[in-house]
Formats: C-alpha cells, sequence, structure tokens
C-alpha cells in the first residue's frame, strides 16, 4: 500500500475524513513534510475540486497549538482541565491495571466504550475497538444518535439505504429538499442542483427554518417541526384524487398500493394543514408540482429523523417517488442514505465471535441515564471519536455523570475537549490525515483508500494502533489483534454479500483509489420481503409500527410555549471545529432565530441576547428577529463549544427520549422558553 509520508514537497491524493455525504477527492499540498494547503481533486468524479470552508482550513486544526501531543494523566479535579505528560507505557498500565482490577471485582460490563464518526475511517471507527471490547465482555454501545431512525424506516419502504445516483441528477427537474440545509451539510448536492437549475429544474426547500438553503429555492416552504410525515400523507392524498399516480408502476414495482390510497383519503389538505402550518394552496400546489414534473428527486435530510416520530416520517416521504414511479428514470427517486450500495463485510471486520457471552446494551442517547444510574453502574468509559459532553442529549446529566469520582474515564482525541476535561487519562490521537483507511459515503457511490499522507503529530496514535496496545497489555493473543491497518482492510473487503460492489475491490482500490458501485439494478434487489417497494408493511406491523405510513404527533412537554430545534451550523461539523479559533472567527456567533411576532409579543429585540431554558437546562444565545421561521419554533445552529465559560451548551435543553425506530435521537422534539437577559449587543 502506498505512503506519501515521505513525500517532502508536492502534491498527494487523499479524501476528506469529515462525517459528511459528500466525501470530497482532496490534494494535500506539502512542504517540508508538512501540509500547506487543502484544496479539491478537480478530477474527483462526483466532487470535481470543490471544497467547504471546514476542510479547506483542515491544516489549521491539525498544527492547531492546543493539539494533545504526549498521553495525559488528570492532577486536579474533573473537570478543573489540570493534567501532566505521562508516557505511554505508563498510560496503558494504568488503564489496563483498572480494568483488570474492575473485571476482577465487578465484572466487564462495567466497562463501556462510547464512540461515533469522529473519523469516518471504517477501520479506526469500527474495526480494532469492536474486536477488542467484543473481547473484553464489556457493556456494548448501541450508536443510534445521528441516522438509525431514518434508515430503519427508509428500509421498510426501500429494503435498505438505496437512493438516486448524485451523477445522475443532472438530469432531475425537480429537487425537493426536505429538512436539509444542504448548503451547510452537503454542497455537492446543491451544486448539482443548481447546474440542473440552469436547464430549467426546479428547486423546492421544506424545512423549519430559512436557512442558507432556503434562501437559495426557487420556493421555499416553512412546516412545523415533526410534521412532516403528515405534509407527504396530504401530498399523497392530492396525487391519488387527482390522478397524478403512475398506476403501471405501482402495480409492478410496489406492494399496497390500493390500500394506501384508501388511507390517505382521510389526510385531506385541510387536516394537513392544520398539523403542519403549511396552506391548503401551498398543499396542492406542491402536490401538483410534484406530480406533474418529471424526474424529481427528494434529498431527505438528517433533522427529520431527529423527533419522537422521526422513523414513520421517513418511511412516509420515502413512499413518494413509487407512486409517481420515478425510480425507473435516470434522476429521479429519492436520497436518504447511499451506504447500502458500499457495504462491506462488518463480521470480518468486528468478529463479533470474540464475546464469548451476552452482555448489556446502552443506548449512546440516554448516556447521563446510564452514568448516573445506581445498580450496576458503569464503573469506567472510554471515550474515542466523540465528544458526548457537547454532543449527547440531556447533556447536564452526562456532566453530572462525567463528574463520579468512582467514574474512570479514558479520552482518545486530538484536543482536550469537553469531555476529556473530566478523564482521568487523555490519550493523544491522530488525524486522518496520518492513517491508513477505507472510506465509503453515505451520498455518492463511491469507495475511497486514503493512504497516510503526514507523520504522526507528537505522540499520537490511531485509534487501531492504541487497541492493539490495550489488547497487548490484557494479555490478548489471538490474531485479530495483530492485523494490520492493510490486513483489516483487505478482511473488510473480501467476501462481500452485497451485489453492487466487484470481489476484487480491494485490489482495485490500491490502484485506482477510489471506485463506484454498480447500482443500475437497483429495481431487481429491493431486499424487502417482499421483493418490492412496500407501501403497506407487514414486517412493521410484526414490529409494532402501524404498516401503513401515519402521522404521530410529537410528544408534549409541560407548558414550554416553543418547540426546539437545535440544527447543524455551516462551519462546525457537531462540536468538531468549535474550539478552533478559524472556524469560530468564519461562524462568528451562536444565534437563536425567532418569529417576529413571538419576539415583539415578548419584548425581544434584534440582537438580543436571551436565556433559553427548560427543567433539563439552560443555555444563552443572541437572538435573531424575523420571518426565518414560524411562529412557536426557535431555532439555533452549531454545537458550540463552553470551555470559555459562556452558557452555549444547547445539549442540556435537549431530551434523551429514544424515537419510534431504531432508538434514534430526538434532539429536534423538544420545548423550552425563551426571555431576555441583558441589554441589546449587536450580531
Amino acid at each position: 500500500m502506498k505512503s506519501y509520508i515521505n513525500v517532502e514537497n508536492g502534491v498527494v491524493p487523499s479524501v476528506c475524513s469529515l462525517d459528511c455525504p459528500d466525501q470530497c477527492g482532496l490534494l494535500i499540498h506539502k512542504k517540508d513534510g508538512k501540509i500547506v494547503k487543502i484544496e479539491g481533486d478537480p478530477d474527483h468524479p462526483v466532487t470535481k475540486g470543490n471544497i467547504c470552508n471546514k476542510v479547506r482550513n483542515m491544516g489549521e486544526r491539525i498544527y492547531d497549538q492546543k493539539r494533545i501531543k504526549t498521553p495525559l494523566k488528570r492532577i486536579g479535579e474533573k473537570g478543573e482541565g489540570k493534567f501532566q505528560p505521562i508516557s505511554w507505557q505508563e498510560a496503558i498500565e494504568t488503564i489496563t491495571n483498572q480494568w483488570k482490577k474492575l473485571i476482577s471485582e465487578k465484572g466487564s460490563e462495567s466497562i463501556l466504550p462510547y464512540s461515533f464518526y469522529g473519523n469516518m475511517g471504517n477501520i479506526n471507527a469500527e474495526g480494532m475497538d469492536r474486536r477488542f471490547f467484543h473481547r473484553l465482555g464489556s457493556s456494548q454501545l448501541d450508536r443510534s444518535i445521528c441516522s438509525v431512525a431514518g434508515s430503519k424506516g427508509y428500509s421498510y419502504t426501500m429494503g435498505g439505504s438505496y437512493g438516486t445516483d448524485p451523477e445522475e441528477m443532472t438530469e432531475t427537474k425537480l429537487f425537493i429538499m426536505w429538512g436539509i440545509n444542504a448548503v451547510s451539510t452537503n454542497m455537492h448536492q446543491m451544486t448539482i442542483a443548481q447546474k440542473a437549475r440552469k436547464n430549467g429544474a426546479k428547486i423546492v426547500v421544506i424545512d423549519v427554518h430559512k436557512n442558507q438553503t432556503g434562501k437559495m429555492a426557487d420556493w421555499f416552504i416553512p412546516i412545523l417541526p415533526g410534521t412532516d410525515g403528515a405534509l407527504a400523507l396530504g401530498i399523497m392524498h392530492v396525487l391519488y384524487k387527482e390522478k397524478l399516480v403512475n398506476r403501471s408502476f405501482l402495480k409492478v414495482y410496489t406492494v399496497g398500493y390500493e390500500v394506501l390510497e384508501e388511507h390517505v383519503s382521510n389526510y385531506d389538505p385541510q387536516m394537513v394543514s392544520d398539523i403542519t402550518g403549511v396552506s391548503v394552496e401551498n398543499i396542492y400546489t406542491l402536490a401538483r408540482m410534484y406530480g406533474e414534473i418529471s424526474p424529481s428527486m427528494i434529498r431527505i435530510g438528517n433533522g427529520l429523523q431527529h423527533h419522537d416520530n422521526g422513523g414513520m416520517i421517513v418511511r412516509t416521504i420515502a413512499c413518494l417517488p413509487a407512486l409517481t414511479g420515478q425510480w425507473t428514470l435516470k434522476g429521479g427517486g429519492a436520497l436518504k442514505s447511499n451506504s447500502a450500495f458500499l457495504a462491506h463485510n462488518t463480521n470480518a471486520l468486528q468478529r463479533p465471535d470474540l464475546q464469548k457471552k451476552q452482555t448489556r446494551t446502552i443506548n449512546m442517547n440516554q448516556l447521563g441515564k446510564a452514568l448516573l444510574k445506581q445498580v450496576e453502574p458503569i464503573r469506567s468509559l472510554f471515550v474515542y471519536g466523540s465528544n458526548p459532553a457537547v454532543v449527547a442529549p440531556d447533556a447536564t446529566n452526562v456532566r453530572k455523570g462525567l463528574a463520579r469520582q468512582d467514574l474512570f474515564t479514558v479520552v482518545h482525541d486530538l484536543f482536550l475537549t469537553e469531555t476529556a476535561m473530566f478523564a482521568d487519562i487523555v490519550l493523544p490521537a491522530t488525524s486522518a490525515f496520518e492513517n491508513t483507511d477505507f472510506y465509503t459515503s453515505y451520498w455518492h457511490h463511491y469507495i475511497h483508500l486514503q493512504e497516510p499522507v503526514i507523520s504522526s503529530y507528537g505522540e499520537s496514535k490511531s485509534n487501531t494502533e492504541v487497541f492493539r496496545l490495550l489488547a497487548q497489555a490484557m494479555g490478548y493473543d489471538e490474531q485479530a489483534f495483530k492485523d494490520s491497518d492493510e490486513e483489516l482492510i483487505q478482511q473488510a473487503l473480501s467476501n462481500l454479500s452485497t451485489p453492487f460492489l466487484p470481489d476484487n475491490c480491494y485490489e482495485k482500490l490500491k490502484i485506482d483509489r477510489y471506485l463506484k458501485a454498480n447500482t443500475s439494478d437497483l429495481l431487481k434487489n429491493i431486499n424487502t420481503p417482499s421483493g418490492k417497494i412496500e407501501l403497506f408493511s407487514k414486517k412493521m406491523e410484526l414490529d409494532g409500527h402501524p404498516g401503513l405510513p401515519t402521522h404521530t404527533p410529537l410528544l408534549e412537554e409541560s407548558n414550554y410555549p416553543f418547540r426546539y430545534v437545535p440544527g447543524p451550523n455551516h462551519n462546525f461539523l457537531n462540536s468538531t471545529f468549535s474550539n478552533n479559533d478559524k472556524h469560530i472567527k468564519l461562524e462568528k456567533a451562536p444565534k437563536l432565530f425567532m418569529n417576529k411576532h413571538d419576539a415583539d409579543k415578548r419584548g425581544i429585540e434584534d440582537g438580543t441576547v436571551v436565556r433559553i431554558w427548560n427543567d433539563r437546562g439552560e443555555c444563552e444565545l443572541t437572538v435573531s428577529v424575523g420571518n426565518q421561521v414560524l411562529p412557536g419554533v426557535v431555532v439555533s445552529q452549531g454545537l458550540w463549544s463552553d470551555l470559555t465559560g459562556k452558557k452555549h451548551l444547547v445539549n442540556s435543553l435537549t431530551p434523551d427520549r429514544v424515537s419510534d425506530m431504531g432508538g434514534g435521537a430526538t434532539f429536534f422534539s423538544g420545548r423550552v422558553n425563551v426571555e431576555v437577559i441583558n441589554q441589546k449587543e449587536m450580531v
């Protein structure tokens, strides 16, 4: 396998490791062995040389003076941030000696890993770590914080995460961006849509907030949070009523279209309007536009699934392309995720067979509850690829749990994050540019191979290196813990069950660096029980859900007047970059968007600092008053660091309930109140 570490001066290829749909091809400019510039690879077939400011300025993050260079041991109180450098040997011995003691006295399930995709490389995010914790017999983590509810809902309809090929979207004539701020979170989707618009395509955005994407739309439709499924059902009502459905497609490729027709007759536009805040006139206009313009493509956003009813919302929207027969048209269909086209051999990579007995599983959305549990409590937490003190819901209780004196916490990260401040041992992590790995996009249809482009920073080590050291110190001598990074990749890409990738995938990647899945036979590979698109799903009924798409209202929370949606911002990715000066300067300041009607009623002026609170916690943001949101809704953007002492912890407000499907997060289904706390401060 190639390595570009020894290229002191010049330009070398790479791939973006961020948890972002676009997964851009990159060119890394080096001088004296260091990165001096990051630009897009113009030869990449999808991203074509365009990249966002997040990765363009990644070099400043990699060489940030605040980056950890050595292992650290806490010498102050938890949360105080006082550490001293130690050797890797001392760090590994401290960790494993503590774990051996815990296993002997409390059992292996007293230890919990907590991770997510701070690095999207497959072997670093879900390889040697999974092997290690399976062998250790620790409690297992249900990694359901991001996309599981929507993926589950979409799969009930389509049989898996299969969607439209972005490379075919230049043919699309109608884009519906539903619950996605594509400008900030999927920029190439917007680039493609704008290119198609020059050929006559229309862009419709449906969202709770008129963000950058909404402002660029031909038509922006504001909607009340958690009511998107009702709007989709209202569209279906009109499509059937006005004979805008493609019955020949429905007969061949779907099941349940007749019972669905009867079912949606109950969702008349007036009722749907009352639920969603979308006018009756706009419901009819949108439905007719969708029924008459082809090919059409619905880009289903991440935010929709972060509701109590999030799985059903996505399941419902996923039915729409079948009604108008979009799946047979180039550029038609929908896209929630394309990850199923690039599925690797997870069993070979993660080795669940190393787990000797069944252990408890803890939902990562309920970390606060888990850490504060009195019976059989978690005694040790190992955090990597995530920053739960900021990103996990009900953050107040998460931090109470992290502050426990009897909790032995280890954090593997590039920086002293908010979570690391509570750690007993902190381990320095490599950036993705220092690692060997492979990447699979969940938007386009390409898989990428990553070779290291720079040497490890200081004494930092990759996840795979750390877990090999831990396995050795624990006395695990299985070959599974001796496999090299290259062997891990080879195992993950061998004996593939997907029909969309070739058997010699790894060999091709070593030559070409990226490879496209063959998705031409999608309709022949629908992995539902019927083998067809399921508008009615018997499996859903067996799993305890309605078999037909159905709107269920969000759960109510006390008497707080505002629905609160803490969305993403433009220059951070979750908490990544929120501690880097360059990205903070680009983003400027955290805001709370509020409707003018609500602001006037409470005497709140634009630019005022307000307190947002509920039973779970509070934070302080600068309000932006206008018509960007509907009355009764407030929206913030970004997970801002609170290491400066400012009250910017928006997840102190979010519920830790789980969604209707898959145990997903319900970040966007909370309620809050808002009040002025001090004098006007200009944004």
